[in-house]
């Protein structure tokens, strides 16, 4: 499958090649919300933290004597059924990862680009190198292409003005193409990717 590429200022720059095992797949919902559900689980900080009995200041003599009384019987006041007690069960500091084969990762990816493509929302420039890092300058080349909400991914090493020029545009986010992931591509209206990053990826899943 060919795809025309175009530069930054938006002229025609010849036609590049597809691998329809990348890019013509036919999108799988499930194997997308598995890869997305893992990112997001590894992405999670799993620092809460609820105060349970052992944690509250409270003094641990027994409330009253166990028997006479006519009440229910209790020991410490940090019970969970107490106004100030420690919490019965709350979030604990842990991670949220969980494991996902390799294969199934990789098979995500191969899925979200062919989803991109099959969607009409692949866009091939031919180099994305900036002469200045002007966010300005760059905000009105990514408005003449009709880019208000994408996701840059560069060859092996971005190009440093285009990227600072870039990291202030709302919505815009640029990546190396070994940073390229399932989350950052569908949460993203287009996919610019560069000659440099189809030829990586294309040696990557070859």
């Amino acid at each position: 499958m060919e795809l025309n590429v175009k530069t930054l200022e938006g002229k025609d720059a010849g036609k590049v090649s597809l691998s329809d095992a990348i890019f013509g797949l036919e999108p799988r919902e499930d194997i997308l919300a598995r890869v997305i559900r893992w990112q997001l689980a590894k992405k999670q900080q799993g620092t809460h933290q609820a105060k349970g009995r052992a944690d509250v200041w409270r003094t641990g003599a027994k409330m009253y004597k166990q028997k006479g009384t006519g009440r229910a019987r209790h020991h410490s006041a940090r019970a969970p059924q107490f106004r100030g007690g420690g919490k019965a069960h709350g979030p604990v500091t842990r991670s949220h990862e969980h494991d996902l084969p390799k294969k199934v990762r990789a098979l995500g990816l191969r899925h979200a680009l062919s989803a991109k493509l099959k969607s009409e929302d692949v866009i091939v420039i031919d180099s994305l190198i900036a002469a200045d890092a002007k966010t300005k300058a760059l905000a009105s080349v990514f408005a003449t292409l009709g880019l208000t909400n994408a996701l840059f991914i560069g060859g092996a090493e971005l190009d440093n003005n285009f990227k600072l020029a870039a990291q202030n545009i709302p919505n815009i986010d640029v990546l190396p193409v070994q940073g390229i992931n399932v989350y950052d591509i569908l949460r993203r209206g287009k996919l610019v990717l560069s000659k440099a990053a189809v030829e990586a990826l294309e040696e990557r899943f070859k």
